[in-house]
């Protein structure tokens, strides 16, 4: 099966492209955007496999475990993951570098466009609209649009990464899953200090003038951002360890920040 000849196209893969804006279709809490994933595969995938019934359920199984990535960059690794289903590369390299990879692509995605791009041009966009200046408008739907069509170039260049690269991915696929799992790794890190907020409103009296703030004065000084560190390591091993509910903990947050804040301890 290996080295067969390619039965995509770039028609195909233009397609493909533009099919990856369904990522966020189907969304859960158990496996985030696996659905959307599939769905927009799933094309492509019956025609590489054709009749090859055992094929197609192994690559479908693999595509609806748990995914969570960047819309715009999501193109770039279902075109890669595509190239390697073509050449009918080894499931545990292709499930490898879909694992590995998704993370890293997130933390850029977001890092470029939620965090930059997105966030200046809709600066820039809005001052022009409080002016009663059209070219507001029309500034920040031209970037958007620009950052959506730019799925069509992330898909090809995936595609043909895989295409051109197999062998090199195949000998150093252990090296790359273990570089994306590191900058995965330091992207979630960032992430928990910047949108994960713990603040205790407590004080302790140290004498009648004076009280020291446990948030300003302890948490701040001495163990800064402990606190979400600490609560997101416990939602990790409810969810891992204890296989606790993802829904189950979103609700025991909720429930808790409601509790403690008419407590007045945050």
């Amino acid at each position: 099966m290996k080295g067969s000849n390619k039965v995509l196209t770039k028609k195909d893969i233009t397609r493909l492209g533009f099919l990856s804006s369904f990522l966020q279709a189907s969304f859960n809490y158990e496996r985030m955007q696996a659905g959307g994933f599939t769905a927009a595969q799933l094309p492509f995938l019956k025609k590489i496999y054709k009749d090859d019934k055992k094929g197609l359920s192994e690559a479908m199984t693999d595509n609806l475990e748990f995914i969570n990535t960047h819309p715009n960059f999501v193109g770039f690794l279902m075109g890669l993951l595509l190239s390697l289903e073509e050449s009918h590369e080894d499931r545990g390299i292709i499930k490898g570098l879909k694992v590995a990879l998704f993370g890293p692509l997130a933390g850029i995605g977001d890092a470029i466009f939620w965090f930059t791009i997105l966030p200046i041009v809709a600066g820039i966009s809005s001052s022009f609209a409080m002016q009663g200046n059209a070219l507001g408008p029309i500034l920040f739907f031209t970037v958007y649009l620009t950052i959506f069509l730019l799925r069509i170039v992330w898909t090809h260049l995936g595609y043909n990464l895989g295409t051109k690269a197999i062998d090199i991915i195949k000998t150093n696929s252990q090296m790359i899953s273990k570089a994306a799992s590191i900058l995965g790794i330091t992207v979630i890190g960032g992430l928990i200090a910047s949108y994960v907020h713990i603040n205790v409103l407590s004080t302790i009296a140290i004498n009648a003038d004076h009280a020291v703030s446990l948030q300003k004065d302890f948490f701040d000084k001495i163990f800064p951002n402990i606190l979400p560190l600490g609560y997101t390591l416990l939602m990790f091993y409810l969810l891992k360890k204890k296989k606790v509910s993802p829904v189950v903990l979103i609700f025991m947050t909720f429930i808790l920040a409601i509790l403690l804040s008419f407590i007045g301890i945050l």
